[in-house]
């Protein structure tokens, strides 16, 4: 495809079409973010077509596009930097797995879509400078060659070395210990799927103690972007109980199973006392490990992105 080929807006459409999603899971891990992801895919193309005669063949249109929407993610970052909270990411938003899915997509989008999409993950990379992180995504996780990504950012393949180097760094130190052994794009095991099963029906009784009894020591529970993030069960255990939960006042549960970012999800819905529908409440994203829950980080306001009815 050629520059003049862009020129016909069906064409490029199409290209846009072809592209979308994996351009849009990669603005995400740039972000953290699924609203801004959506904007700044949006924005990439807008770029796209305003700069379709910078296309001259000497790449495919799919790296043309990611250097588009690269750059846009880093100006946008620019425009407004942000730090995490020591663990805490507060921008943080969970991504749908079917967003994951790309049926016309080239076959390497389809392999990197199963990789490096975990919440810890995208908490672990926002510790990173922008640039850096752009390096480590574009290296390692969409195995670019130094040298095609030292082009796109504009530096030396010795500077992208160097800032691979720091980013693998930055990443072991703010990634979980034992991550290595996870396997997020593998189907949940049999006893993975027992204990969300438990989950559910733990929750749905508002048995604080049950669902503290299925959760590592050592877990945590966050809730972004509300400030606080809590570590240890029994910590997590006693700010559930004080704040009413299983108790009559407090309402009932009613949970819907999904997923996101390749690990199980739980949409709790609460039906407070007097009120006869269950409301959309958080949505439960859960990392198990080793046959218990190693962290819940729960989101407000993104049933509707989950294809999930505001109340039940």
């Amino acid at each position: 495809m050629t520059s003049i080929e862009l020129d016909n807006r069906t064409a490029f459409e199409a290209l846009a079409t072809r592209h979308r999603r994996e351009l849009q899971l990669h603005c995400y891990r740039m972000l953290g973010s699924l609203e801004e992801s959506e904007d700044l895919v949006q924005e990439t193309f807008l770029r796209a077509w305003r700069r379709r005669e910078t296309f001259q063949g000497r790449s495919t249109p799919r790296a043309w596009l990611y250097r588009i929407a690269t750059n846009a993610c880093l100006d946008a970052l620019q425009r407004s930097p942000r730090r995490p909270r020591g663990g805490e990411v507060p921008w943080l938003q969970p991504y749908p797995d079917e967003l994951l899915a790309e049926p016309d997509a080239e076959p390497e989008a389809l392999v990197v879509a199963k990789e490096t999409v975990e919440l810890a993950f995208l908490v672990a990379i926002q510790h990173l400078p922008p640039k850096t992180r752009a390096v480590l995504i574009l290296r390692d996780v969409l195995d670019w060659p130094a040298k095609d990504t030292a082009e796109l950012l504009e530096t030396s393949v010795a500077a992208v070395n160097s800032a691979l180097q720091r980013a693998r760094a930055g990443l072991k130190e703010h990634l979980p210990e034992r991550r290595a052994e996870w396997a997020p794009g593998a189907d949940p095991t049999e006893a993975e799927r027992g204990l969300l099963d438990r989950y559910v029906q733990a929750s749905e009784r508002g048995d604080a103690h049950a669902i503290a009894a299925l959760m590592r020591e050592d877990s945590t529970w966050s809730m972004p972007p509300e400030p606080g993030l809590w570590r240890g069960r029994d910590k997590i255990l006693g700010s559930w109980i004080e704040g009413g939960m299983g108790t009559p006042e407090f309402g009932e549960f009613r949970c819907v199973v999904t997923s996101a970012n390749r690990q199980p999800a739980v949409a709790c819905y609460l039906r407070s006392p007097g009120e006869d529908a269950y409301e959309a409440l958080a949505l439960d994203v859960l990392r198990i490990e080793e046959g218990e829950i190693a962290d819940i980080t729960s989101f407000t306001g993104v049933f509707e992105a989950f294809g999930l009815p505001p109340r039940l």
